[in-house]
């Protein structure tokens, strides 16, 4: 795989608590230097990003983030606020709190909701595999596929574990078509990101990708070839 295709499925993060405009335009500018998917940053960066990048870049952001306990009109009135500043894709976290008292109606009924308020726009559901069951993993890949949205994403990276090839391998297995496969959190090495996707991944959230290619073709002494350089 080349670096090109590699970037092609990232999604450029920066969901620190601490980033400021300066930071966002920054990945802004490296994601549309190098090609990646989406950046994906907090909401109240959308419009700014999307004035910004226009339609250089596509714009994720992240609703009921990172716990995922919002009530679900709060979550849809906050997808709503972001797809009118901008956004392109919509990240969401479920209310795990619910899955883990078996309430999986009314986790899709929150899906489902955000699903009417971004109608048009990729939606990604995140169900923070490191707090659940095999079996409610196994549950969600129905669940969300049910919903209507586009991805189940694995994690946060805000949790005590994000993806690992185990549940990524497991939704593969269990998600149909049309439903995809985001793997988010603790991607630190190349050899991850490959992993994940040749597990049945199509995307990948991870602020480590664009800075561990440039790296790896700095040390190859012509940065310019990166988007089409092997690894």
């Amino acid at each position: 795989m080349t670096a090109k295709e590699l970037l092609s499925h990232v999604d450029h993060t920066l969901l620190s608590p601490g980033a400021v405009w300066e930071d966002v335009r920054a990945l802004c500018d490296e994601a549309m230097t190098f090609g990646t998917a989406s950046v994906c940053i907090p909401p109240t960066f959308v419009k700014r990003a999307k004035a910004y990048c226009g339609d250089r870049m596509r714009i994720c952001t992240v609703i009921g983030f990172p716990a995922g306990y919002h009530l679900p009109a709060v979550k849809a009135l906050e997808t709503r606020l972001a797809c009118e500043d901008g956004a392109d894709e919509i990240d969401m976290v479920i209310h795990i709190g619910l899955l883990k008292e078996g309430k999986t109606d009314e986790v899709r009924k929150e899906i489902e909701q955000v699903r009417k308020a971004c109608e048009g726009k990729i939606l990604k559901v995140i169900v923070e595999t490191c707090l659940l069951t095999e079996r409610e993993k196994i549950d969600m890949c129905r669940v969300v596929r049910e919903a209507g949205a586009d991805y189940i994403k694995t994690s946060t990276g805000f949790s005590h574990g994000g993806a690992t090839r185990e549940d990524v391998a497991l939704f593969a297995e269990h998600c149909q078509s049309p439903l995809r496969i985001k793997a988010a959190g603790g991607i630190r090495t190349l050899e991850d990101a490959a992993a994940y996707l040749a597990l049945g991944a199509d995307r990948l959230g991870t602020s480590r990708v664009v800075k561990l290619l440039k790296d790896a073709q700095e040390k190859k002494g012509d940065e310019s070839e990166l988007s089409n350089s092997s690894y």
